[in-house]
């Protein structure tokens, strides 16, 4: 093969490697950021994008972030890239140690969900985000953790949440970064604060245990009492109508026997009215012949004793002989 014709193909091939490395396609939601010559130039939107090679870099991203593996060890994770990612990205903080603001030490895994809303910042103005951001939501942690008690952290989280979010959010965005939301996964008192929070639940469960069985032993002896007085109260309406009734009847009755001998001296006095006979005097001697039946009637010898007046009654009775002749 001709010497000239080796360079010229090796002219091509370099043109054609020069010109496809000015060729930059970037994936939805990702971004680049180019250097010119070591300064920024521009920020690669998604899409085809051509950069005049050897004077156009892309910034490569180191950022190196602190995990844990199962067993709770920490270890430096180191990601080096050239792109942007513009999603949301959540990060899992390793627990940490924080104390309450009445000296409990309590352990605290926290989640941090934030977005890159501008790259150059991101890149620019921080050295390492994903660090900066983990040393940031520590010290807000300790400091918004140490204004509360043990108590108000496990019943607070949503205000926690709120107040971290509130602050990491004002804090980062000069680093170009939106903190959407901070979640707290998991409060961990010491050992012997849980054992005291469990006799203390226990002890609360068995309070509302003995409350409960007492109401209901006072609604019981209540709905008792209550069904004895209704009893009652039903027994003595019973009586009292019963007694009414009964008293009615005997007044009824009473009237019904005083018309009849009204009606019966009535008749007495208009059969004897154009007599000679004394009507009064014929009552008198009805009704005593009547007592003197009564009291001699009976199992019992009685001794009768008749009043002084009864030569009055006798002559009454002859005058009943005389008027029943007529």
């Amino acid at each position: 093969m001709e010497p000239g014709l080796i360079i010229i193909i090796f002219i091509a091939l370099f043109v054609i490697i020069f010109v496809s490395s000015g060729f930059k396609i970037v994936q939805q939601a990702e971004t680049i950021v180019i250097e010119r010559l070591g300064r920024y130039n521009r920020t690669l939107e998604s899409g085809i994008n051509i950069i005049v090679p050897l004077f156009d870099k892309p910034r490569p991203i180191i950022w190196r972030y602190k995990t844990q593996d199962v067993s709770g060890k920490q270890y430096v994770r180191n990601v080096t890239n050239i792109k942007i990612d513009l999603r949301e990205q959540v990060y899992d903080f390793p627990s940490q140690n924080v104390i309450t603001k009445d000296n409990v030490s309590i352990r605290i895994d926290a989640l941090l969900y934030f977005q890159i809303v501008d790259p150059v910042k991101a890149i620019y103005e921080i050295a390492n985000l994903p660090d900066a951001i983990e040393k940031l939501t520590q010290t807000t942690l300790r400091n918004v953790i140490g204004e509360l008690d043990l108590d108000e952290c496990l019943v607070s989280r949503d205000t926690i949440n709120s107040k971290l979010r509130a602050i990491l959010d004002d804090a980062s965005e000069k680093w170009g970064v939106k903190v959407n939301r901070v979640e707290l996964q998991d409060i961990t008192p010491p050992r012997d604060i849980q054992e005291a929070m469990e006799k203390q639940m226990r002890a609360e469960r068995d309070r509302r245990a003995a409350i409960l069985k007492a109401e209901g032993d006072k609604r019981s002896k209540i709905l008792e009492a209550e069904g004895m007085k209704e009893s009652e109260i039903n027994v003595a309406q019973g009586i009292r109508q019963a007694a009414i009734l009964k008293a009615e009847g005997e007044a009824e009755a009473r009237i019904k026997v005083a018309t009849a001998e009204a009606e019966g001296i009535r008749l007495i006095a208009d059969a004897v009215r154009g007599e000679k006979g004394d009507p009064v005097n014929y009552v008198i001697a009805v009704r005593y012949i009547d007592t003197l039946k009564a009291m001699v009637s009976g199992k019992d010898n009685k001794v009768v004793y008749l009043p002084y007046e009864a030569t009055s009654v006798l002559a009454s009775l002859g005058g009943i002989k005389d008027l029943l002749k007529n």
